[in-house]
């Protein structure tokens, strides 16, 4: 059936270079309009974003430099009548989790170029949102699917344990792509740029960089210059256990090369 409208809402989504709306660009916008009369209207390019596109962030999107050399800037499209600003004022917003990425690269990008994306008055839905609200990702969940019962002994901790097993198991047998030892399957299920389980330390460009915080997006190589204090601090407060190697050959200036991409 769709949604009722009583006004317009755009269907969108980006690739970037990366995941910080403040250093990083949009390279690719793809945007559909739906009126309520049940027009429809398409937005669909690739900008130059004038940095270096990291070869973490092709390996998700497919894009490369040589793909967007001859684009323009986002700047160039964004500004004025018939504009990518003028062309999402106004409408409703629609897009598989838009809220927490989505919509901040699309703003930043738009103030970066004169423009802006103003959401106080607009209705944001996030089919993100609606899926884990529906299928919510907790372990009765992975019970009744995998399993195809119920969850009856949950949250006692050997009811917990003993359909976790059952889960696993369940899984291995579904995804035959899935490793089977467990070394395999901790690292094959990482993101390929995070350096440790929680993604608090990535891969950027060849170099180990901090991925939250004040230092976000710093090398360990700068801050072992600038501030080894705070390395120290990650260190003694365990920020990245399984990388704390990482943190310490920083403080002693050795810094390791990205692993080869299998």
């Amino acid at each position: 059936m769709g949604l009722a409208l009583k006004r317009p809402i755009i269907y969108f989504d980006v690739e970037t270079t990366g995941l910080d709306p403040q250093k990083d660009r949009i390279i690719e916008l793809a945007a559909v309009k739906h009126w309520p009369d049940g027009r429809e209207e398409e937005k669909c390019r690739r900008f130059n974003p004038l940095i270096p596109i990291p070869k973490e962030a092709t390996a998700i999107h497919g894009i490369t430099d040589a793909d967007v050399k001859n684009e323009l800037p986002f700047a160039r499209y964004a500004r004025g009548p018939g504009g990518i600003g003028d062309f999402f004022k106004g409408c409703d917003l629609a897009g598989f989790n838009i809220i927490y990425f989505d919509i901040p690269m699309l703003k930043a990008e738009l103030v970066r170029a004169g423009e802006n994306l103003d959401i106080s008055d607009i209705y944001v839905v996030d089919a993100y949102r609606i899926f884990t609200t529906k299928e919510p990702r907790d372990l009765g969940a992975a019970v009744r699917y995998y399993c195809g019962e119920s969850h009856t002994d949950a949250h006692s901790a050997l009811g917990d344990v003993q359909a976790t097993v059952a889960v696993l198991n369940a899984q291995l047998d579904k995804y035959a792509d899935l490793p089977r030892s467990p070394a395999e399957l901790d690292t094959s299920l990482r993101h390929p740029e995070s350096v440790d389980r929680e993604g608090k330390l990535k891969w950027m460009d060849g170099e180990i960089s901090i991925s939250f915080g004040r230092h976000k997006g710093r090398t360990l190589k700068y801050l072992a210059r600038e501030e080894p204090d705070y390395l120290r601090w990650m260190i003694d407060n365990e920020i990245a256990p399984d990388a704390a190697a990482h943190l310490r050959d920083a403080l002693m200036g050795h810094f390791a090369a990205p692993p080869e991409k299998k």
